[in-house]
């Protein structure tokens, strides 16, 4: 088992965990953003890799603060394969992340979870994260 930046190799695994997370259909556009992000230096794309297959990844992004010194970290998307959950696996990628994003001198780490997502609000709780009401989203898209 490692963890390791993503590769546009590890595109259909992901697009894979995608699909278990409700969001069918990445294929068509998932090369072009991974390529994307991982040519951003603020982004990162991590995967975990148990018995030689892609378990489970973690997308994030740093962003800095005019407000206090520092940044932030931010989650785009986690998901950890079905067949992995309850091993670990989430929690050494949230751990290698929050590491990260220590060693940034970020101040905080924020996810939008949707309130559909009980388990995994559960995961984040137990991993030390609290809710902060009021998200707000503006659709660009009809």
């Amino acid at each position: 088992m490692s963890i390791r930046r993503a590769t546009l190799a590890d595109q259909s695994a992901i697009s894979n965990l995608l699909n278990q997370l409700g969001y069918p259909g990445t294929e068509a556009f998932l090369a072009k953003n991974l390529e994307q992000m991982l040519g951003q230096p603020q982004s990162e794309v991590l995967v975990y890799e148990l018995d030689g297959q892609v378990a489970g990844f973690i997308a994030f992004d740093f962003l800095t603060q005019l407000v206090v010194k520092g940044s932030f970290a931010r989650i785009s998307c986690f998901a950890v394969d079905e067949n992995a959950r309850s091993k670990g696996v989430g929690k050494l990628l949230e751990e290698y992340f929050t590491n990260l994003a220590t060693e940034k001198k970020c101040d905080r780490i924020e996810v939008h979870c949707h309130s559909r997502r009980v388990g995994a609000h559960r995961f984040y709780e137990r991993q030390g994260y609290h809710e902060s009401p009021k998200y707000l989203m503006k659709s660009l898209i009809d």
